[in-house]
């Protein structure tokens, strides 16, 4: 497959993920259509990269184990469904063994994006806040929830040059 063509591919993840991120960020939902579309291009960047079938069928089953994890997490009242659906759809993406770095990773980040958005919501913090714009005013208020696709986006973006998608493109 021509090199253009397989970054093409490759460039689905990360744009998505940032979309999500961005989304998430400022509405405090990831649109189902994004979690679709990283299924949709994972099916499409599988075969153009050059995964076998078994590949391809480690890949799902690492995603089907994401959205279990998820879904509990979310029946847990932990995460968001956007959240849920956006983990496994990128988990789909990076396989084993990125999948197991990119659970420490997005916990790391979630951990990190926690400890900004207390600070952010800190009475020390909330009179700085009054003329920014509206999403961020949000993120600064006091019991809103946790936007964390963020944290899944960051995970997903550390963790994506150790996936076997990305791996051979990267030693062209």
């Amino acid at each position: 497959m021509p090199p253009i063509v397989q970054a093409l591919a490759v460039a689905v993840f990360p744009a998505l993920v940032i979309v999500a991120a961005l989304r998430d960020a400022v509405s405090y939902t990831i649109p189902n259509w994004i979690s679709l579309a990283l299924i949709a291009g994972f099916a499409v960047a599988a075969p153009v990269l050059g995964l076998s079938l078994g590949d391809i069928g480690l890949h799902v089953a690492v995603g089907a184990a994401a959205l279990v994890i998820g879904f509990t997490l979310y029946a847990l009242n932990w995460i968001g469904g956007g959240d849920a659906k956006l983990f496994a759809a990128t988990a789909l993406w990076l396989g084993w063994p990125a999948a197991a770095s990119y659970a420490l990773l997005t916990a790391i980040a979630g951990g990190g994006l926690v400890l900004v958005i207390v600070g952010l919501r800190s009475a020390y913090m909330r009179p700085f806040l009054v003329t920014t714009p509206a999403w961020l005013t949000r993120l600064a208020e006091p019991g809103e929830d946790i936007p964390y696709g963020v944290a899944i986006a960051a995970g997903a973006l550390l963790a994506f040059p150790t996936s076997s998608l990305i791996k051979p493109f990267l030693a062209l």
